[in-house]
């Protein structure tokens, strides 16, 4: 008669001790990854949190001489979110769109394969490229003058590829089930994607577009090419000159005074911050929007 064994095997010491290696392998790698990062933030804090008051928020460059104390970057601030703003709004719906034709329309079609490889070219390429691009075609080839919207459309090349690829990966998370119990029901494709598709991904897809707006948001080659400098506020992003922080930051950066380092430390600390707040607000929404959110 054979004796059947049943319950589970007790884990033999050798494996236990491997499991902590391998736990001990991870948690290093963690901390190496994350004391530069820690580093940067405070090194960025300790030296720009002098300067970082309601006057540096509130005020230009106009009329601040290279020495003088004072100054602000209120007019690189509101550069930067005009510039980032009109990127997303050119960049996303692409991008976006061509995440879903990707997915729902064209998989394992000639015309798909060509789009994801130059998808996947479009994420190699360095920033001054979209830069000099822009300045080619817009600026020098078109006769259009240096402007925020320049800058936007160098940015906006650089937002495509994440936005494509990450919305790309949350649209194929979605299970097949709900698309199929859409399509027995006899609703229409296009209602598929744009009621049961698109709404059940949106977390995700958020996430990825606030990914494309880090990714782009502290770019200075392509700002150096398109947007060029200006100490006034310009309201504008459509006419002239428009600065941004990077440009800020690298412009006084360069200055050989105190005070003009100071202002780019904090400059630079301004921009974490404002890259912090719009992520915070993108987890509020996704909040706001989940499924166990709406449910309760």
């Amino acid at each position: 008669m054979t004796t059947v064994q049943t319950g589970i095997q007790p884990i033999s010491t050798g494996r236990r001790v491997k499991d902590r290696i391998v736990q001990m392998l991870v948690y290093l790698a963690f901390a190496i990854a994350v004391v530069p990062l820690l580093s940067v933030l405070w090194l960025v804090v300790k030296n720009g949190i002098g300067r970082f008051d309601l006057e540096f928020l509130t005020h230009s460059m106009r009329n601040i001489g290279a020495r003088d104390a004072g100054g602000g970057a209120y007019h690189a601030i509101i550069g930067t979110l005009e510039q980032v703003l009109l990127a997303s709004l050119i960049a996303v719906p692409i991008g976006l769109l061509t995440a879903v034709y990707l997915v729902e329309y064209g998989p394992g079609g000639r015309l798909a394969r060509w789009i994801s490889f130059f998808v996947d070219v479009m994420t190699g390429v360095p920033s001054v490229v979209s830069g000099l691009f822009v300045l080619a075609f817009w600026v020098l080839a078109l006769g259009m003058p240096f402007s925020g919207f320049a800058g936007a459309m160098a940015l906006s090349i650089l937002m495509m590829p994440v936005v494509v690829r990450s919305a790309e990966e949350m649209l194929r998370l979605v299970p097949n089930d709900l698309r199929e119990a859409a399509y027995a029901l006899g609703v229409p494709k296009w209602r598929t994607i744009v009621k049961v598709v698109l709404p059940t991904a949106f977390t995700g897809i958020l996430t990825g577009v606030m990914l494309a707006v880090a990714r782009v948001a502290g770019e200075t080659a392509p700002l150096l090419l398109t947007v060029f400098f200006t100490d006034s506020i310009n309201n504008d992003p459509f006419n002239g000159p428009q600065m941004g922080l990077p440009l800020y930051v690298f412009d006084q950066a360069g200055r050989p005074t105190d005070t003009a380092i100071d202002r780019a430390w904090t400059g630079a600390l301004t921009l974490i911050l404002i890259v912090m707040l719009l992520n915070l607000v993108a987890r509020l929404i996704a909040w706001w929007r989940s499924p166990a959110k709406r449910g309760s």
